[in-house]
């Protein structure tokens, strides 16, 4: 509660650390002729300016005592010696300490009014010329329009990282754009909460039936709703959550919804009368990738050529015998522009794949090769013996002029190639994969290959099962487990589970274990000392880079946050010669294992003489080292090394045990599944399915035999909203 809050005030002695992105600041404050150390989202302050502070002190072991802002209003400073000492610390670009001082020596306490008001009188001073003025005077603007925008949202408890991230999308024109509809605050990019922006739009009397609110609360409800991978919602729907949570009638919903639909800020697709309701990007996404699928399928006639005579010597060359799904499937690939590629595990499809990546070559084709996920592009890599890339890294993340991340290969620079290849397309979302179709020749031939009974997407979309399902797309599945498979229980179990039919928990001879146990702490136990003992004694795996633990959940007792705490104090636990620190879900330490949780497209890496930007959902690597003088982290992506800030890690989980869901791409020599009180949601067929094929050569079930029979029984997906499928089905015709 702010009430609880220490209130401090003084002026800006000197800047320590400021994040220019999140506006993340340690500084020394003088309050009254004490020193004291500030930290907290303080946005771009100056020495020299005024703050007035509420938070609490804090005790470190590094640093001692510190006071963490929570709420910042921020003065410029009044008197000639704080204005002196703002300008000269470079507050305005194009004055530095010399004229800084030249400046404040004509002009004393009222230089910066001079500065915002009459800047033209900055010409009395010479050496300063009219076209300094201008330069000056421009500059000044865009630091009194953030001042503003920062001190304006801070009454509304709204950190500076909001303010910068609005000054950075609108400029100068900041101010004058929240207060005519401040619920821009809500749009994607800046992310304030709808709540908070309604606060400030109660501040400036708009009604609670205006259009504005109303739409802006239609977005946010969708938004959120993506969030659990819907691309869109049945107008009922959406008019029952925002009538209940905005406490507005249905004429003011419809009023507002045409209106919305008018300008193009939502969008609707009709399926048997029944009206889907979209956010603009991802209706454009899904028109794009139905559109684009039915060109690339018409513009590449179907070839009439027998292929049978270089299948033949692909035989012949690789000692291999394929099956008549796997010659359909090369066949299909090298002869039409479109197909996708689907079976469970060993079924052959990375033979099959092999295939047709060497006919292709043969024929002086260029062949690039993508996945979603670096762990993903990796296990491509080392399957096809050829460099593979994750899609982002493929498209190239660079910065529009406002800063904006964006990829540069699009319609206007399309990537050289003849054919893309696209593995673990059942992750795959639906906007990436329109920016991915965006930037292919008319003539690139798109091949996807993927498991259909996998956990679909992350982000918002079914895509691969909508593909599969709209019959637009030449699809061949593979379906016939080849003998050295059959041998594996890991293989056959998939595939019983995947049929409905119940694993076989009895083996102690094969490569799928189950181990029965009734107590959690027990379940807990048994999991330490398998990872830290018994399976590096038994088959030389070592607990961080082999020995992965897959749980259904993040919360409970055998859900991955509680684990992650006891494998981290078994596995790497804390020494005097190890740095850590404490962030509010985890204590980070030199040696942890962890894994990204969202896309971040401002991280720089480093690899040998590489330097890129960019890690990714899913990504999982190492902590190198921690600085706490400079406040960094140091984490090891296979390869790429990337520095973090310490505000940057609540984007990084421990991951010596991750969800049935960030495990998807990724394949482990050991798999660990604790299997007990599966919360309802999350007690399903297809989620068991891509636990188990995770594992590669080990994988062990701890827990309640009668948990994983419930979850084979169920097969009930949890459905998403989409309408890929029939835009697709669509245009087949």
């Amino acid at each position: 509660m702010a009430g609880e809050f220490l209130h401090i005030e003084g002026s800006v002695e000197n800047v320590v650390y400021k994040n220019s992105t999140n506006g993340y600041t340690v500084l020394d404050l003088d309050a009254g002729g004490e020193l004291i150390p500030v930290i907290g989202n303080l946005g771009d302050v100056e020495e020299g300016e005024i703050l007035i502070l509420e938070g609490n002190y804090e005790a470190t072991r590094k640093y001692g005592t510190q006071f963490r802002a929570e709420y910042c209003e921020r003065k410029l400073p009044e008197n000639a010696v704080n204005i002196e000492k703002y300008l000269a610390s470079g507050a305005i670009k194009g004055i530095g300490p010399g004229l800084a001082k030249k400046i404040v020596n004509i002009f004393g306490a009222e230089t910066l009014n001079v500065i915002e008001n009459n800047p033209y009188r900055l010409s009395e001073i010479k050496g300063i010329s009219r076209k300094k003025c201008d330069e000056i005077a421009e500059e000044a603007k865009k630091l009194f329009s953030l001042r503003s925008v920062t001190t304006f949202l801070s009454q509304f408890n709204i950190k500076p990282k909001y303010a910068m991230s609005a000054f950075r999308r609108y400029g100068g024109n900041s101010m004058e754009m929240i207060k005519l509809n401040p619920y821009i605050l809500c749009s994607e990019g800046i992310d304030v909460e709808f709540g908070r922006a309604d606060s400030v739009a109660m501040e400036l009397d708009i009604p609670r039936n205006s259009h504005k609110r109303i739409i802006a609360g239609m977005h946010y409800i969708l938004r959120a709703f993506s969030e659990r991978g819907h691309t869109c919602m049945l107008v009922e729907h959406l008019l029952k959550v925002a009538a209940d949570r905005l406490n507005i009638s249905e004429k003011e919903f419809y009023a507002a919804y045409n209106a919305a639909m008018e300008d193009n800020e939502l969008f609707c697709y009709i399926i048997d009368d029944k009206e889907y309701v979209y956010l603009p990007d991802f209706y454009y996404a899904e028109q794009f990738i139905a559109d684009r699928i039915n060109v690339i399928r018409d513009f590449i006639a179907p070839e009439d050529f027998n292929y049978d005579t270089l299948i033949d010597i692909e035989e012949s060359e690789k000692k291999i015998k394929y099956e008549e799904k796997q010659r359909l499937a090369i066949t299909t690939a090298v002869s039409r522009g479109l197909m996708v590629l689907t079976g469970g595990p060993g079924t052959g499809k990375t033979t099959t794949l092999n295939a047709i990546i060497s006919i292709f070559e043969k024929r002086g084709d260029k062949v690039y090769l993508a996945a979603p996920t670096g762990r993903a592009a990796k296990r491509m890599s080392e399957l096809t013996n050829r460099e593979a890339k994750t899609i982002h890294r493929l498209l190239e993340v660079v910065y529009d002029s406002t800063g904006r991340s964006i990829f540069a290969h699009n319609e206007k620079n399309p990537l050289e190639c003849d054919v893309i290849i696209i593995d673990e397309m059942s992750m795959v979302d639906c906007v990436l994969f329109e920016k991915l179709l965006r930037a292919l020749q008319l003539g690139c031939r798109l091949i996807m290959v993927g498991d259909f009974h996998q956990l679909p997407s992350v982000g918002a979309g079914n895509l691969l099962k909508d593909i599969i399902s709209s019959g637009a797309v030449p699809v061949v599945q593979l379906t016939e487990i080849f003998r050295q498979a059959q041998q594996s229980s890991i293989v056959t179990n998939a595939h019983k589970i995947v049929s409905g039919t119940y694993p076989d928990l009895t083996r102690k001879d094969s490569d799928f274990f189950f181990f029965k146990r009734n107590d959690f702490g027990n379940v807990v136990d048994l999991i330490v000392d398998l990872t830290k003992r018994r399976l590096p004694n038994a088959y030389k795996y070592s607990p961080m880079d082999d020995i992965q633990i897959i749980s259904p959940s993040r919360i409970g007792t055998v859900g991955t946050v509680e684990l992650n705490k006891i494998l981290q104090e078994k596995l790497n636990p804390p020494s005097k010669d190890k740095a850590e620190y404490r962030g509010y879900l985890y204590t980070y330490r030199v040696g942890d294992k962890v894994m990204q949780t969202r896309n971040n497209y401002d991280i720089v890496w480093k690899k040998d003489k590489e330097l890129g930007t960019g890690v990714f959902n899913g990504d999982i690597g190492k902590i190198e080292s921690i600085s706490t003088g400079s406040k960094t982290v140091q984490i090891n992506f296979d390869g790429r090394t990337a520095t973090y800030t310490f505000d940057l890690l609540p984007q990084v989980e421990l991951a010596y045990a991750i969800t049935v869901h960030k495990s998807q791409g990724c394949e482990f020599e050991a798999v660990i599944m604790p299997v007990m009180d599966v919360f309802k949601k999350l007690s399903y067929r297809n989620l068991l399915y891509t636990a188990v094929t995770r594992a590669k050569k080990l994988l062990i079930l701890i827990g309640d035999e009668q948990v994983v029979n419930k979850m084979v029984d169920n097969n009930k997906r949890a459905g998403r909203h989409t309408c890929l499928k029939y835009m697709l089905s669509d245009r087949k015709e």
